[in-house]
């Protein structure tokens, strides 16, 4: 039985980081992954919906350039020519992770590990097992969708986001159950390929954890799209038909209805994979795996990071957990901090927020003030003809310190960068208006926030 210095139990954004932030740090490591290298963002989620998300912009710009003079025959949509491309991609950076791998000299067992307590992880290998053990273990195993026990849901008769990628044909319509940040992205892509689709969200509005002027912009923009959106609404059963399926909804309210669609997308949330590691009996927060600042659970030696440990749910927040398990595992001190976290959608128009929300500011006591701007009046969002959105800064009024930003229109989700890196090093208003920002752009948006903040605003 060989025995490595740190074994990882899981290949994706947070397990195989944290594999090479180990070995970089000059330990033995090996990495244990049941399915393919990247994990779900790479594989069935992050890259896959980007790739798609892409084509349904550039369709989307094909039709809008109807208005600007440019006018082109119909559009044809290939959906295997599409899926062959977001197959490409995925296999471009599956191999660089490979790569990696190799040249941080890091053994990968590609199979199921179960993992037993002293450090032994049982590896099997479509059919043959190879045990190994670990001084120092950290758990990545990710997360899997949540199916909903909604009454007549077959299993087989519906989709998730673990599975709507291997879709061959486009469906007549499809019925999204969910209106968060999944839901939503979903729901660009199949409206630009020509697809009726209708959210199902059981809240009072889309992407509940985003700011609600956002949403609401966003919701805007959805159904400019034909998409509907029906809020407050929950799934009461669906009905398995010849050609399709029947949903039955119910408001809040109490009215009821029906949905008749070729397709159910199911996007109601994540649920942590645990059962790999079910022997070891760690103390849990709720349904995920409770640790510290050090990523370290209720075990001596064992790590655990991304999807598993909640928090944010999101890619590079799995990435940075990672880094930090890894780094603690291999005998350095580290903790995480999660008080600049950029969150993304990568709708059309895109959301892009970080930091505290005015709620949450509230809900702290801090003396705030907020300003808004609209892109409408930005040169660069209007060359784009990208009109809609805004940008929203909110700082404390005591010292000026930027709390939270959140932003709407083209391409924000590469604009957070900016006020996230301010309020990293805990920079101000003040400091955000006297930097000369590029012309025309529509990050300069966060310059005239800044500037109107402290009442100095040129155009607002």
């Amino acid at each position: 039985m060989k025995t490595y210095e740190v074994v990882v139990i899981g290949g994706g954004p947070s397990g195989y980081v944290a594999a090479i932030r180990a070995a970089k740090l000059g330990k033995t490591v090996a990495l244990v992954e049941a399915r393919d290298l990247g994990g779900t963002c790479l594989n069935r989620g992050c890259i896959p919906s980007k790739t798609l998300l892409r084509h349904a912009e550039v369709i989307d710009s094909i039709e809008k350039a109807k208005s600007w003079g440019i006018e082109t025959g119909p559009v044809k949509v290939t959906l295997s020519k599409m899926m062959e491309r977001k197959d490409q991609v995925i296999q471009t950076l599956r191999n660089g992770i490979g790569h990696l791998m190799k040249q941080g000299k890091i053994d990968v067992l590609n199979g199921y590990g179960e993992v037993e307590p002293d450090g032994i992880v049982r590896v099997d290998q479509n059919g043959s097992e190879e045990t190994i053990k670990g001084d120092k273990l950290i758990l990545a195993t990710g997360s899997k969708p949540i199916v909903p026990p909604i009454p007549g849901l077959e299993e087989g008769r519906f989709q998730t986001s673990d599975t709507i990628f291997g879709i061959t044909e486009l469906p007549e319509s499809l019925v999204i159950v969910g209106g968060g940040i999944i839901g939503v992205e979903f729901a660009c892509i199949f409206a630009a390929l020509g697809v009726p689709v209708t959210i199902v969200e059981m809240g009072s509005r889309i992407v509940p954890s985003e700011d609600p002027q956002a949403a609401k912009v966003l919701a805007k923009s959805l159904k400019k799209k034909g998409i509907s959106i029906l809020t407050a609404t929950k799934v009461t059963a669906v009905e398995q038909g010849e050609n399709g399926q029947t949903v039955h909804v119910e408001s809040e309210k109490g009215q009821s209805g029906v949905l008749d669609t070729g397709m159910v997308l199911l996007s109601v949330g994540r649920s942590p994979n645990l059962s790999a590691f079910d022997s070891l009996k760690l103390e849990m927060n709720g349904p995920f795996v409770k640790v510290d600042e050090h990523m370290a659970t209720s075990l001596p030696n064992v790590y655990a990071a991304g999807d598993l440990v909640g928090n944010w749910q999101l890619a590079h927040v799995a990435s940075a957990e990672g880094l930090v398990a890894a780094a603690n595992a291999a005998g350095e001190e580290e903790t995480i901090d999660y008080h600049v976290v950029p969150r993304c959608v990568y709708t059309s128009p895109e959301i892009a927020s970080v930091g505290m929300t005015e709620e949450e500011a509230e809900q702290k006591g801090i003396s705030f003030k907020v300003v808004k701007i609209d892109h409408a009046g930005n040169g660069k969002a209007l060359t784009l003809d990208e009109k809609e959105g805004f940008t929203k800064l909110i700082a404390d009024t005591t010292y000026g310190e930027i709390l939270g930003v959140s932003m709407v229109g083209f391409h924000v989700t590469e604009m957070i960068a900016e006020p996230s890196a301010f309020m990293r090093l805990e920079g101000t208003v003040d400091e955000l208006a006297t930097m000369i920002h590029a012309h025309p752009t529509v990050t300069e948006a966060l310059y005239e926030a800044a500037a109107s903040w402290l009442g100095k605003g040129v155009h607002y």
